[in-house]
């Protein structure tokens, strides 16, 4: 079947990729910066645990001692004993709420880029379109975001229903143990099961991300005709840059037909390069260069340069370094003066002229 010249077929280029950057639509995975904050918080949990038991535990032995609050029907010794409750129930929660900020914040970071965009922020009636709002409920994306889902649970469910039934015979004896050692057992099997649950989510979120970054290539894939606009808009319809280029060419030939006509002599490479000098010692510190050109330019410049009686000398790596480092107008850098000198005293010689 030939392919429509409408087709979104063409992937989509940088320069359509930045433009969505900047208004905050790149490809990312909630999921996977919800798994990783489960993760890293369930292993926060489990590393502060016996901190955060024994600073509860000391909350409750100065609550029940009443070391801090002597009568509780007094506002100062109620307010004293809050505090300190709040006080310890921060010391334990603070270090668990860092890490799950720096986690959250990296994962997104490591997903996008550090991007600050406000566009998102902006209100758009299309955002509120109830017709949009249904169609999104329906439709194949919808159907894998279900079907994911799904998925998840099931898996979720299968694994934990497998650990439980291998930990059934520990449940059991729980009751045996000292309270503990029951405790300490049963925190054991949560933190496994947890730490297990989130280390596939992590990897269930994982492919997500994938199929989020494939969804939003997809969904921004271009038109031939989008790509071939989009590099004229760029680079410049191809007539005016030919236009620009005619207009460029005939303003340097108008300059060299003046300027070279008046050099002392023309150091040539000796075709790909030239490059013409002029020395006045009234009223320069050191010879100039007054035009130079490459390859077409460089043959004009040789045509006038016959044309007019300029002599043209050969001097291969002096006529790269001037055309390479040294602006019309310029006077010649102090490395090459030995050099020019000896060709400006050659053609004085010459041509009978003054050095």
């Amino acid at each position: 079947m030939a392919e429509s010249g409408q087709d979104k077929t063409e992937a989509p280029t940088p320069h359509r990729l930045s433009e969505e950057r900047m208004k905050g639509n790149v490809p990312k995975s909630t999921d996977l910066t919800a798994a990783i904050m489960l993760f890293a918080s369930t292993l926060a949990i489990y590393m502060v645990a016996r901190q955060g038991l024994g600073t509860l535990e000391h909350t409750m032995r100065l609550m029940l001692s009443g070391a801090h609050a002597q009568n509780l029907t007094q506002a100062d010794d109620l307010v004293g004993l809050s505090g300190e409750a709040i006080k310890s129930g921060l010391t334990a929660a603070v270090p668990v709420m860092v890490v799950v900020v720096v986690v959250a914040l990296a994962s997104t970071i490591g997903q996008v880029g550090f991007l600050l965009s406000g566009k998102p922020l902006v209100p758009s009636f299309a955002k509120m379109n109830p017709i949009k709002g249904l169609k999104q409920l329906v439709g194949i994306r919808a159907s894998v975001r279900l079907a994911m889902s799904l998925a998840k649970v099931a898996l979720l469910a299968t694994v934990s229903g497998v650990l439980i039934k291998r930990d059934m015979g520990k449940l059991l004896h729980i009751a045996e143990m000292t309270s503990e050692t029951a405790f300490a057992a049963g925190a054991w099997m949560v933190f496994e099961l947890a730490m297990i649950l989130a280390a596939i989510l992590v990897v269930m979120a994982a492919a997500d991300l994938w199929y989020q970054r494939w969804q939003h290539s997809e969904d921004l894939k271009m038109t031939r005709e989008e790509v071939k606009q989009e590099m004229k808009n760029m680079n410049g319809d191809a007539e005016m840059k030919q236009r620009r280029a005619r207009v460029a060419r005939q303003l340097a030939m108008q300059r060299i037909g003046s300027t070279v006509p008046t050099a002392d002599v023309i150091v040539t490479n000796p075709t790909h390069f030239a490059v013409a000098l002029k020395y006045d010692n009234a009223s320069m510190g050191a010879p100039k260069v007054v035009a130079k050109g490459a390859d077409h330019m460089a043959l004009q410049i040789r045509k006038l340069a016959a044309v007019h009686g300029v002599p043209l000398i050969e001097r291969k790596p002096l006529a790269r370094a001037l055309y390479a480092n040294v602006e019309i107008g310029q006077e010649v850098p102090e490395e090459h003066y030995a050099t020019v000198a000896e060709i400006l005293a050659y053609v004085y010689r010459i041509s009978g002229k003054a050095a």
